[in-house]
């Protein structure tokens, strides 16, 4: 294996045309590089350079060493350059999973300033909703996880960036929209329009119905929430949606928001990412973005 300090100094004498100049700009002594060359052409059994009158001559072999050197080192410099700035963290990539169907419109208000503030890395999205999400972090499939329901894993670290409410709607002409909280017995008998999730990773089931025993009479799916809140809208049933989501997409909509228990449902929105890439300063700076952006 070739040493690319040879190739280097090959290329500073070829532009110096003298080994005592090379040696200056390379910040050694004459002799030392002299003795670094010699050692190069004893280990290969070949000549790099003839002196001719006061300046050098390349042999065939110090020729085809030079051409070599011309085209390698300009790319070992640049990935030197490259791997600096990862270090930094002003280039690299970001691939972020969401486990969150609705979380969709907030992270897109979060993608915007980080676009602008890192021009330089790539940033993609994937909306897989019924993914392991955890476990593609773990196998490096994406960077950064989110989600609302965090796990205490030893090799990953979730941060908390924004808080919400899960909140009943109802349209304003519902039996239910005279009512400021609701119970789980006032949902019995109602149609709950959701997004196409399993039941088990629905809060509404799995934190208000369920564990009071309760059902609604049906359950419908519905893909986009604008749709569900047009649904809503026209008295053709319910919906539990995130706070911020409503006053997002409900704003002009006949629609009333009814808290779910005396105490309400509240969620945080989570970025996991694997221990350590925290220190990244464009993961950290898309966190950053994160706990600013408020919907």
């Amino acid at each position: 294996m070739i040493d690319s300090k040879y190739l280097t100094i090959l290329r500073e004498v070829h532009r110096q045309n003298s080994v005592t100049a090379a040696a200056e700009k390379l910040n050694v002594s004459q002799s030392a590089l002299s003795h670094m060359v010699r050692k190069f052409e004893e280990r290969h059994n070949i000549k790099v350079w003839i002196k001719k009158g006061r300046g050098l001559q390349f042999t065939h072999s110090g020729r085809f060493l030079l051409e070599m050197a011309e085209r390698v080192l300009p790319q070992l410099e640049y990935a030197e350059t490259v791997l600096s700035e990862h270090s930094r963290g002003s280039v690299g990539e970001l691939r972020v999973g969401m486990e969150c169907h609705p979380c969709q419109q907030w992270l897109m208000q979060v993608a915007a300033p980080f676009l602008s503030q890192w021009p330089d890395v790539s940033f993609e999205v994937r909306t897989a909703f019924s993914f392991d999400g955890v476990k593609a972090l773990q196998d490096f499939e994406i960077d950064m996880l989110v989600t609302p329901d965090p796990v205490n894993v030893e090799d990953l670290r979730f941060e908390p960036v924004f808080d919400y409410e899960l909140v009943l709607v109802v349209s304003d002409h519902h039996p239910l929209s005279n009512q400021s909280t609701v119970t789980p017995q006032d949902l019995i008998n109602q149609d709950l329009i959701t997004i196409p999730v399993d039941t088990d990773r629905l809060d509404v089931f799995t934190r208000f119905l369920i564990p009071n025993d309760c059902r609604p009479k049906r359950h419908i799916t519905v893909e986009t929430v604008g749709l569900i809140l047009q649904f809503v809208a026209a008295n053709r049933g319910i919906t539990v949606l995130p706070d911020w989501l409503v006053s997002l997409e409900g704003a002009t909509l006949p629609i009333k928001t009814l808290k779910l228990g005396d105490q309400g449902l509240f969620k945080s929105i989570h970025l996991g990412v694997r221990q350590g890439d925290e220190a990244i300063s464009y993961v950290s700076g898309f966190i950053d973005l994160a706990r600013e952006t408020y919907t």
